[in-house]
């Protein structure tokens, strides 16, 4: 999506050039992922004479939001404060983490 994203519509070929870089997408899997994206809704496609020209559905921001919210429902029942303590157990939270989960805090203090 990210391609999408920055490049707006693309051809398959397209996208199999911009990930090829990466080193770990072949065509093949580069029409599968297409094809999941369309089913999912995050992408449409248009015919441009013998190709398929994909499209995003969702912004960047639009995608965002579901996928979290989604997350946070699935795993931790909505709720972002068991998500940050569940990666303070695993020791995945770095000091800039922490400053920066107290800058927001202090900010949504300030605003309520």
């Amino acid at each position: 999506m990210e391609v999408f994203w920055a490049r707006g519509a693309l051809a398959a070929e397209d996208v199999f050039a911009e990930l090829e870089s990466l080193g770990k997408w072949q065509a093949p899997t580069v029409k599968t992922l297409l094809n999941r994206l369309l089913k999912k809704g995050a992408l449409r496609a248009r015919k441009d004479n013998r190709r398929y020209v994909y499209s995003p559905v969702l912004t960047r921001n639009e995608w965002l939001s579901s996928e979290s919210h989604g997350f946070l429902d699935r795993l931790f029942g909505g709720r972002v404060a068991p998500l940050v303590s569940h990666f303070s157990q695993q020791k995945k939270l770095s000091k800039k983490d922490i400053e920066d989960l107290k800058r927001v805090i202090r900010e949504l203090d300030d605003e309520g």
